[in-house]
């Protein structure tokens, strides 16, 4: 194992003082899948104030010694050092309700979640692996320490983390832990509701609609909106998913970018609050896409997601039954109005919509190629698309005699056919459209 030189110096220093120590946790489960670790952990035998002695002609973090971690200032960051330590009973599905030091290595990795992080290297000692975490990763099964219900009671946040370890590292459930996972998924209510965004945001660009399917019961917990979409049937020839199907089908589909994932997992949300069936029996659901737009907002705002992330998510799911099509002056229309980026992304979602029917259906509204290629076409031209573009300003149009709003009224007119590609965008023919207009 490639342990990072500060690591290793921490290590063995304490290790010359007479204390086991280990690098411990994710780190040694990324190095067994021959993965480069983003975080080291540490962990020792040493208590916090001997940690502290140990290494007292360093720059220190004692902000955690009471939690037992100090940290040790390196040329390459903080080292974080926590002493081995078992737990007692948790009282909130979260926090123990009381800490000890303990002197082993197995204690300590028995209070941790699954066979996979309840691992530890040290150079000197070699692998502590006490609950067969590296078999487990071999047979790519993700099972808890010990009972999977006390696992995830101690930490609710347990259950969606597992989902994660999951699908980021192609493991299954065995059948305790799945079921312990499903059964009690409520318990995810008690938990901060940014906790449950950040995990759910590190676990939505990596899932696949296989894995949306399996995990839709937990999913559907920690996104209660999402739980009628599960199974509900359309009843259209256009679609041969349930709505949730669909979605995870759309998921997938999109890039993995945090927006285009949210937009995608919430396009569709309102469809069962908005669902009718004509004479025929044939399924609609009018006006879900505005619906959806508010659900998304309304979910995104109580896990407390940043404004930007919320805003542009919303942007895209009240736009995609809006379909872009391969219009030169629409699409300058809709660059203008949205940005590139927004546009670039309704495109991805649209075409996702639409491959997530599951029908192979044309393209009714043009085709996606077609507008990509417009796009670009556009985008290489550097065509003006917004009034910090446009070739005349407000002063341009004060010197012809314009004062307070009618400049703006003026400027937004002139963009205006520009974009209808009316007139160029030079200040001369600007000028000259302006003074046709009575000041």
């Amino acid at each position: 194992m490639q342990i990072p030189d500060s690591v290793r110096f921490c290590l063995d220093r304490l290790e010359n003082a007479g204390f086991a120590a280990f690098v411990v946790g994710g780190c040694v489960r990324d190095a067994c899948l021959g993965l480069e670790p983003s975080d080291w952990d540490m962990c020792t035998a040493a208590l916090p104030e001997q940690t502290e002695s140990i290494f007292s002609d360093r720059r220190l973090v004692l902000a955690g010694k009471k939690h037992g971690t100090v940290g040790v200032v390196t040329d390459s960051g903080v080292v974080e050092i926590t002493t081995f330590r078992t737990e007692g009973d948790y009282r909130d599905n979260r926090h123990p309700e009381w800490v000890k030091f303990v002197p082993d290595i197995e204690a300590d990795l028995a209070r941790r979640d699954f066979t996979v992080n309840a691992m530890a290297y040290s150079p000197t000692r070699g692998f502590a692996d006490p609950f067969g975490g590296r078999s487990d990763l071999e047979a790519k099964i993700l099972r808890t320490v010990g009972d999977p219900e006390r696992r995830f009671r101690e930490d609710a946040l347990r259950i969606l983390r597992g989902v994660r370890f999951s699908v980021r590292y192609g493991l299954m459930p065995e059948e305790k832990t799945l079921d312990a996972m499903i059964s009690l998924r409520s318990l995810m209510d008690t938990l901060a509701r940014e906790r449950v965004f950040e995990e759910l945001c590190k676990l939505i660009v990596q899932i696949s609609a296989d894995e949306l399917r399996t995990f839709a019961p937990i999913l559907a917990a920690a996104i209660p909106e999402l739980e009628a979409t599960i199974g509900f049937q359309q009843h259209n020839p256009h679609h041969i998913h349930d709505v949730f199907g669909h979605t995870a089908c759309v998921v997938e589909a999109v890039p993995a970018e945090l927006a285009l994932r949210w937009a995608a997992l919430l396009h569709d949300i309102a469809k069962p609050a908005t669902f009718s069936l004509d004479e025929s029996g044939r399924g609609h659901f009018y006006g879900h896409g505005k619906e959806s737009a508010a659900m998304a907002n309304a979910i995104l705002l109580r896990l407390k997601a940043p404004t930007a992330l919320r805003e542009r998510v919303v942007l895209l799911i009240g736009q995609h039954m809006n379909p872009l099509i391969p219009d030169r002056k629409i699409l300058r229309r809709r660059l203008s109005t949205f940005g590139s980026e927004a546009v670039w992304q309704l495109l991805a979602l649209q075409e996702a919509d639409w491959g997530g029917k599951g029908t192979d259906e044309p393209r009714e509204n043009g085709d996606f190629r077609e507008i990509r290629q417009i796009l670009q076409q556009i985008e290489a031209e550097n065509a003006c698309l917004s009034l910090k573009n446009l070739a005349v300003s407000g002063h341009d149009l004060m010197a012809l005699g314009f004062a307070g709003p009618a400049i703006g009224k003026i400027l937004n007119h002139l963009l205006s056919l520009v974009l209808e590609e009316q007139l160029p965008n030079e200040k001369n023919a600007l000028l000259e459209a302006a003074k046709e207009v009575q000041p």
